[in-house]
């Protein structure tokens, strides 16, 4: 079963935009190192909304070569279109990934049924895992309880990344639906207490620069040591802030490469982080022990 700390893995690019898969081999066996639980390849810190689907499908085939299950790979497959979805979870199924997350379809926004209608074409059209990703901020569409209920039915719908920040919804998730469907915070600000209140783990952003504080905290709070998980969140609590200052992946990525572990390279429409939060993102790096 799928658990704990999950990596949305930043994607290394060299000068002119290429996929630099040097940099993501060194990246992979960073966080198998650092006792990461899983990783997401293509997700929206993996800024796969720039890629084309040959790029798309070509970056999970070469990552889970990488892997070589020595970690779970969830791809990132969601799209606004039903039709580009499913050929994206292909890939996912064809590349061996443990599962595919699927983000709501943005900008087109969608109603309940059309949601419900989309996340089932794509779980009856490819026989493989599918995590369901509820990101309103960032979509502009906000899959409910009572739809996430509905899918939860079918199965090989088998959890959702829910990143509202909102805990009440993680309740409300929870009496609607299995013991077995797995909850996942999108939201490391609130990871911690997600857990503690029944989450199986988070997919985590902080988790690029802290992978191993953020593996231990997801195992304390899934033993029930709250205190412990707690202690340890408490260490990270800044990194949690200012990997948000601007547009994730924008921080995120400029932390990972003072790391020296990728380039700080970005393709529009995204851009480098900016130069004010340099001091203030190198300071939480250095305090909390990662520089």
């Amino acid at each position: 079963m799928l658990k704990g700390s999950l990596v949305a893995l930043v994607t290394p690019m060299l000068e002119g935009g290429d996929i630099d898969y040097a940099k993501l081999e060194k990246l992979i066996d960073f966080h198998v190192k650092s006792g990461s639980h899983g990783l997401v390849i293509a997700g929206t810190t993996g800024e796969s909304a720039t890629m084309d689907i040959h790029e798309h499908c070509d970056l999970l085939n070469r990552a889970r070569e990488i892997i070589n299950q020595r970690l779970p790979m969830i791809a990132g497959t969601g799209a606004n279109s039903t039709s580009e979805a499913i050929a994206l979870t292909r890939c996912a199924k064809k590349a061996l990934a443990d599962a595919a997350l699927l983000v709501t379809p943005y900008y087109n926004k969608p109603t309940q049924e059309g949601l419900y209608l989309h996340h089932k074409a794509i779980a009856e059209a490819v026989a493989i895992d599918q995590l369901l990703y509820n990101v309103p901020g960032r979509t502009a569409c906000d899959m409910l309880p009572e739809t996430v209920r509905r899918l939860s039915l079918i199965e090989n719908i088998i959890g959702i990344k829910e990143a509202t920040g909102d805990l009440q919804r993680l309740q409300q998730i929870q009496d609607l639906v299995s013991d077995d469907f797995l909850l996942f915070s999108g939201d490391d600000a609130t990871g911690c207490e997600f857990i503690l209140r029944g989450g199986h783990g988070t997919i985590s952003v902080t988790a690029n620069v802290a992978p191993a504080q953020m593996a231990s905290m997801c195992e304390a709070a899934l033993k029930g040591d709250a205190q412990q998980a707690k202690k340890i969140d408490q260490q990270i609590a800044e990194l949690h802030r200012v990997l948000f200052v601007e547009s994730n992946p924008i921080p995120v990525k400029w932390a990972v490469s003072q790391m020296g572990l990728c380039e700080n390279i970005f393709r529009l429409p995204m851009t480098p982080l900016a130069e004010k939060y340099h001091e203030q993102v190198r300071n939480v790096l250095k305090s909390t022990g990662i520089l």
